[in-house]
């Protein structure tokens, strides 16, 4: 059978035949070759084929510049005649020659005999790939594809069975105490957005990986975690524990604003805690200080005993939750929130037993009434009779002399 009607009985190709490229020129060349034969085996041995580029687009994928590059490689090796009838419109007559198909085709495998068996690919491919002829004896783990050669090898990763973190501590139980405690310093201090695993997991994966952390040179030493790293500024007697005045002058602050005191509470040890705000208001806070210290001379100048003090400087008891629960469960036993109902509510301290604080001494009428008579002490005398009424003064007429209680 020659090859011409052997091709056109086979119909469209849908596949491309690698080994024809050596022969046409190129994959292009070779699939618009096949594609005319095909046409070519419908039509008279003597007639042209008229076609156009969007009728051979259609069928084999190819564009106007890939067929015009294909027809002229097939024109120099004598494979295609062709001649133009409407260059607008690129409108084509092609003949392919299939007798110089056929000789090309066999002068090719002459020359060429390995190439029936089998392919090699160029030596330019920088990988090693093995190609194995059709009849070689059977291996799955070898790729048998001619054209494709063998599939990249998987790349085998080693893992180490029961893999445990590495680092300073001497056995597991101890890096577990160390976990422990450092997911209780995260809830403590509120980190980790509510995973404190995760943020431990943090800490002891950079120990693995060879950093130094401050946490466990503590844990080693026996310190609570982060004592080392607290800062003791300024303002604070402890480490984030400011002066009780500067504090109480800061809630004050904000309960003069309308907020509520738990609020303010929150806002002022919130503002205490920021390096930079916090140092702002403790410069503020001691000019204040200096300031009603002067005033404060100045009055006992004059014969004041005890100068006026802003309410901030006044001792007051520490109120803890135990404190609160005492009274609560004094005056309502139901509030008791720190014990259950099965358990006994603790009496409440008798009078007798609450300690009283001692009061302060009254300055008398006369001593206030000389200050009260310098133009200084006139403002000073007048802001402390107001915020001691418990003195039972009051200025009438220029005069102290004793509330009437009626």
């Amino acid at each position: 059978m020659q090859i011409g009607i052997f091709l056109g009985n086979l119909g469209n190709p849908l596949i491309y035949y690698p080994k024809l490229a050596k022969i046409t020129g190129g994959v292009s060349a070779s699939i618009l070759l096949c594609q005319l034969f095909q046409w070519q085996s419908q039509l008279k041995k003597s007639e042209w084929l008229t076609t156009n580029c969007d009728e051979i687009e259609a069928v084999t994928g190819l564009n106007c510049e890939e067929q015009e590059l294909a027809i002229n490689q097939l024109k120099s090796r004598l494979l295609l005649k062709a001649k133009s009838i409407n260059y607008h419109i690129y409108t084509l007559e092609l003949w392919a020659d299939i007798d110089e198909f056929e000789s090309k085709l066999n002068t090719y495998f002459t020359a060429n005999p390995e190439d029936i068996i089998t392919q090699t690919l160029p030596k330019s491919l920088n990988y090693p790939v093995d190609i194995v002829a059709d009849n070689s004896a059977s291996n799955p783990n070898i790729k048998t594809d001619k054209f494709f050669g063998q599939p990249r090898q998987q790349i085998a990763v080693a893992v180490t069975p029961n893999y445990r973190f590495s680092g300073p501590w001497n056995s597991q139980e101890q890096l577990h105490n160390f976990q422990r405690a450092l997911e209780a310093y995260a809830q403590e201090r509120n980190l980790g957005f509510g995973n404190p695993s995760g943020w431990a997991f943090k800490i002891i994966d950079s120990i693995t990986k060879g950093l130094a952390s401050t946490f466990w040179d503590e844990f080693i030493a026996g310190i609570p975690l982060g004592e080392s790293q607290k800062v003791k500024r300024d303002w604070e007697i402890a480490p984030e524990v400011p002066y009780p005045a500067f504090e109480e002058e800061r809630i004050q602050y904000y309960v003069h604003k309308g907020e509520p005191l738990e609020a303010a509470v929150s806002k002022a040890r919130s503002d205490l805690r920021n390096p930079v705000l916090g140092k702002d208001l403790w410069e503020g806070f001691l000019r204040k200080c200096d300031r009603l210290a002067d005033d404060a001379f100045q009055a006992k100048q004059q014969g004041v005993d005890t100068p006026y003090l802003p309410s901030s400087f006044n001792e007051k008891p520490q109120i803890t939750k135990d404190s609160v629960m005492r009274k609560l469960g004094a005056i309502a036993p139901q509030f008791a929130l720190n014990q259950s109902t099965s358990e006994a509510i603790p009496e409440p301290p008798k009078l007798a037993e609450m300690e009283s604080p001692i009061p302060a001494e009254i300055p008398s009428i006369s001593a206030l009434q000389k200050a009260y008579n310098t133009p200084l002490g006139r403002s000073i005398i007048e802001k402390q009779i107001a915020a001691n009424p418990d003195w039972g003064y009051e200025i009438v007429d220029g005069e102290i002399v004793e509330s009437i209680p009626f």
